[in-house]
């Protein structure tokens, strides 16, 4: 029998990881300790339950996180402004990645930029149509969000200097370059050069997935992780959303595979009809919240609301309901909400979120519910005599 301190010490180490991935000592050191501290269990816990890898060292712990469903969209990196990466910028992203290996100790944003440059003219990503100067502000704006980034992962050690004097007068900035923490990033279970397929929208689904023997053992080993990593990162599970062998593997297993999630991280399971939720009761665990304050998370709330009310609704229906939500609360939304076309942008940013949280499906001029927005229905209120509902209370128990 584990401690009860000692298994809450383990499952904070383990919800660390999930929130962050790469725990870096600078930023996480309390994180990193526990982490460090419960390795052996930790390492164990996951290779069985899920097949990720964990390493640590005194400066870094990183969680090897496989996406489940690699065309998944929804929990993009973002800019200091939130807006989304876009492919643009992922592909900036890779270049960065790839002249910081090859960089000394110390670099600066000037030079960084030239070795991408030189990286972005070979003809293998040429003949892609991706093409790189730096001569406009955008491009510029996009090795800045870049670069924000890897600080923010702790790849990059800011020295002396400011991205924004490098956008506004082309001031210099010079960073270290943390090769521990570089050294981590790549994630998969196999290298990119032993990926079969010939397509880049083939080879990725390939990288994480090792391969499996042909044995019913080892099937369904790979059916327990897989369905484990899906409980652990996607806010709701859909049933109808697995193949036939996943859907059956998870209906006989459900109670035992939820049991040891709850086990390891303190979140408990809602099982539905539809499928499974692992939630998370301290709100601990998500980049997407519901309910939100201030008008983004008020237009959000109201936007599920309308949904839960019905199957589907059309894009210019959803604009219709927003317009008329903003004369209604103007006064109490910010500046601008009333002007025309504001209502595309509104319902962009709360379509977004109920998307990042599997609440509802954008398809095409369509947005589809789904099950789990009923829980943002509104009903209307019982009222009851002074006295019934203890009354009813009381019958009820017997």
């Amino acid at each position: 029998m584990i401690p009860a301190e000692e298994q809450a010490q383990r499952a904070a180490a383990l919800r660390a990881l999930l929130a962050r991935p790469l725990l870096v000592a600078d930023s996480d050191g309390e994180a990193l300790v526990l982490v460090r501290r419960h390795l052996t269990e930790l390492r164990e816990w996951l290779n069985r339950e899920t097949g990720w890898r964990l390493a640590a060292d005194s400066e870094t712990a990183r969680l090897f996180k496989t996406a489940t469903v690699p065309s998944d969209a929804t929990h993009p990196a973002r800019g200091n402004n939130k807006e989304p990466f876009g492919r643009r910028r992922y592909v900036t992203l890779c270049l960065a990645l790839s002249a910081l290996a090859r960089a000394d100790a110390q670099t600066t944003l000037g030079s960084l930029a030239d070795d991408m440059l030189t990286a972005a003219a070979e003809p293998e990503l040429a003949w892609t149509g991706f093409t790189l100067t730096l001569d406009s502000r955008a491009d510029r704006s996009d090795l800045v969000a870049v670069v924000r980034l890897l600080l923010g992962w702790g790849v990059l050690s800011r020295v002396a200097g400011d991205e924004d004097a490098y956008l506004s007068a082309g001031a210099d900035v010079l960073y270290d370059v943390r090769r521990p923490v570089l050294g981590v990033l790549l994630s998969g279970s196999r290298g990119p050069s032993t990926a079969t397929a010939t397509t880049s929208s083939g080879r990725l689904p390939e990288l994480p997935s090792p391969p499996v023997a042909d044995t019913d053992e080892l099937r369904n080993q790979e059916f327990r992780r897989r369905l484990t990593r899906r409980l652990l990162d996607d806010p709701v599970v859909y049933y109808d959303e697995l193949d036939d062998d996943e859907r059956a593997y998870l209906l006989s297993q459900r109670h035992a595979i939820t049991r040891r999630i709850a086990d390891a991280t303190g979140l408990f399971a809602e099982m539905r009809a539809e499928g499974i939720a692992m939630v998370d009761p301290d709100d601990e665990l998500t980049d997407v919240r519901m309910p939100e304050q201030r008008t983004d998370g008020h237009v959000t709330l109201l936007v599920a609301e309308h949904l839960a009310r019905r199957e589907q609704a059309t894009i210019d229906e959803l604009h219709a309901f927003v317009r008329r939500a903003a004369a209604e609360h103007a006064s109490y939304w910010r500046k601008g909400v009333t002007e025309p076309g504001a209502e595309a942008e509104l319902l962009t940013t709360a379509l977004e979120k109920l998307s990042a949280l599997r609440l509802a499906e954008v398809a095409g001029p369509v947005v589809r519910s789904r099950p789990a927005i009923a829980r943002f229905a509104l009903v209307q209120p019982t009222i009851r005599e002074p006295g019934k509902a203890t009354a009813d209370a009381a019958r009820a128990l017997f």
